[in-house]
């Protein structure tokens, strides 16, 4: 494990993102070793492109390396791929800090950004010749680019939030089931959100929770909010941010009043939660609708819908760097250009479910037309660009996903499980700082 040291320095202002993102992201495959998915052997002189992911990227899988290849034959792609960033970026930020055991192109998850952008932007290449800055959300171009202006990543892809709901459960509670009447119901507050809760509780379903995890509704709350862990001047402000105080306050309230189930997201017995429908809703990226299916049981195949959240938030994302350490920096950096334009980003959305970070590409038959099994008819790319239309620009610091994490997994989780909010909170702000201070 890396070291973790008191960062004070200015935090890069960004657009808003999830700090548990990447873990929960990754978290849509299980924990594994690293697997060499390799395109091609590399031989016969060609150029070899190689790439160090987490997670479910889908460049491979929707065949981006192949079409990549055939238009530039002197050109082999392969990658290797570790399930989970928790596991991934320790051992990248390793190999940055000695600028050895580098891939030719690095992914970075959104949550590890600022980190990479303060400490390790001399060991990357500049990506703003290769990348064009009018193609991507502008909050996503600067979050990777640094106070001197070096871009030193090209954004993938972007995790708008909405709710995910169960039509179905919806009904059975007297509830709305029209996506427009769900999200007027929460419209502008999360507190009517949780209200509707309480309607649900109610009138729903026995042996169900409205809301899967209270993790998941503090990640959507707090994604949604404009200042969270760190100020402008670089300064840790977790414990005194009415805002964030706030959001665990309400997700403890919900968890004390039984709104919602006591898992940790992306854990097996989350999983079995999922598969047997024991609860209606849940904050929902783009990329989780990947994740419901193939959690889910194929008669839930359907029932499923998209509403807009209480307010616009962000969950996950990531980025493609080139360490100048590698041995075909040019071709990486056209390359990572490429995968992320926004003609490859509709590709990859219309077969993975990556929402791109490129507004031009929310007008392509990819997104426009992108239908899930799960939700039917539902338009899920022009619902979740409105979203991505409205996401607030939030100061990201170098240790946001340890925050996040320590708030959840030490914090709010402990409410489900028999403890008060304000023992929860205790806890979570001693590990957190204990984390800091390492």
């Amino acid at each position: 494990m890396r070291a973790r040291t008191r960062i004070r320095r200015k935090a890069v202002v960004l657009a808003a993102v999830a700090s548990l993102g990447a873990g929960l992201l990754a978290g849509c495959a299980d924990d594994g070793d690293d697997k060499d998915s390799s395109s091609s052997d590399g031989g016969g002189g060609k150029i070899k492109i190689t790439l160090g992911l987490f997670g479910a990227a889908g460049f491979e899988e929707s065949g981006l390396y192949k079409e990549y290849e055939k238009l530039h034959p002197e050109i082999d792609i392969q990658q290797t791929v570790i399930e989970r960033n928790e596991n991934y970026y320790p051992a990248l930020l390793n190999h940055l800090t000695t600028n050895s055991g580098l891939q030719d192109i690095q992914m970075v998850e959104v949550g590890n950004i600022a980190e990479i952008v303060q400490t390790q932007s001399d060991k990357l290449l500049d990506l703003s010749k290769y990348g064009k800055k009018s193609d991507y959300l502008e909050w996503k171009w600067e979050q990777a680019t640094t106070s001197d202006g070096l871009t030193v990543g090209v954004g993938t892809d972007v995790g708008p939030m909405a709710i995910c709901y169960r039509k179905d459960l919806f009904e059975e509670a007297g509830l709305p089931t029209d996506r427009e009447e769900v999200g007027k119901l929460w419209a502008d507050d999360w507190n009517k959100f949780v209200e509707v809760g309480n309607d649900y509780k109610a009138k729903g379903p026995k042996g169900t929770t409205f809301l899967d995890s209270p993790g998941g509704l503090l990640q959507a709350i707090l994604s949604s909010e404009k200042d969270r862990f760190y100020n402008a001047s670089g300064e840790v402000i977790y414990k005194t941010n009415p805002a964030v105080k706030d959001a665990f306050e309400l997700t403890s309230k919900a968890a004390e009043d039984g709104l919602i189930g006591n898992q940790t997201q992306f854990q097996p017995a989350w999983d079995t939660t999922i598969a047997n429908s024991k609860f209606a809703a849940m904050s929902c990226p783009p990329w989780m609708l990947g994740y419901i299916k193939g959690k889910s049981k194929p008669e839930s195949a359907g029932k499923w819908d998209v509403a807009q959240a209480p307010k616009s938030g962000n969950w996950g994302g990531s980025f493609l760097t080139v360490p100048k350490s590698g041995k075909n920096t040019e071709e990486a950096a056209k390359l990572a250009a490429w995968l992320t334009a926004p003609e490859q980003q509709a590709k990859l959305f219309g077969k993975q479910g990556s929402f791109p970070s490129t507004p031009a590409a929310y007008e392509s038959a990819e997104v426009t037309g992108a239908k899930n099994d799960m939700t039917g008819d539902a338009p899920i790319g022009t619902i979740f660009a409105a979203a991505a239309a409205n996401i607030p620009v939030q100061t990201i610091g170098p240790k946001d996903q340890i925050i996040q994490q320590g708030l959840t997994d030490n914090g709010v989780v402990l409410v489900t499980q028999g403890k008060s909010p304000e023992e929860a909170w205790d806890n979570a702000v001693k590990t957190i700082d204990n984390a800091l201070d390492q």
